[in-house]
């Protein structure tokens, strides 16, 4: 998978677009995701930094840093969620739903530790992060 994909906000005030492959895909089941997505799961796209261009409507992009982790970035004009930047990993989380052209082939369930909807798709499912994001790397049945 490679190529450009475009994508918008809720009301696309603020649109974007990513190049080249995302560095993984799957699924969050933190609450903080569960929150910020106000569903029980919410579908990742992480990409690198650089990877990641906001083409219209950087000035009604706002931020929201719970943590240093994660940076979520929202639209001011409909409150649309964007994406969120991940500051120490170079990386940029664009939500699935905000590039919906992107074919989604998710490869692991993180933060499974947490879910509240059991999903049972034969992906890796980790209870928090892997080792190398500064979790713990640890499996947990479906």
């Amino acid at each position: 998978m490679s190529g450009s994909y475009t994508g918008a906000c809720f009301c696309g005030a603020v649109e974007i677009r990513v190049t080249g492959a995302p560095n993984a895909m799957g699924y969050c089941h933190c609450q903080s995701c569960r929150s910020w997505s106000g569903g029980p799961v919410n579908a990742f796209t992480l990409w690198p930094a650089a990877a990641v261009e906001v083409t219209k409507g950087a000035d009604k992009l706002a931020t929201f840093a719970k943590t240093e982790m994660s940076h979520r970035q929202y639209c001011t004009a409909c409150g649309g969620h964007v994406m969120a930047r991940h500051p120490p990993l170079d990386m940029i989380d664009v939500f699935y739903a905000t590039i919906p052209d992107l074919p989604f082939a998710p490869t692991v369930h993180l933060n499974y530790g947490e879910t509240v909807l059991h999903i049972r798709d034969g992906l890796p499912k980790l209870k928090d992060f892997p080792a190398e994001f500064g979790g713990s790397g640890e499996m947990v049945p479906e």
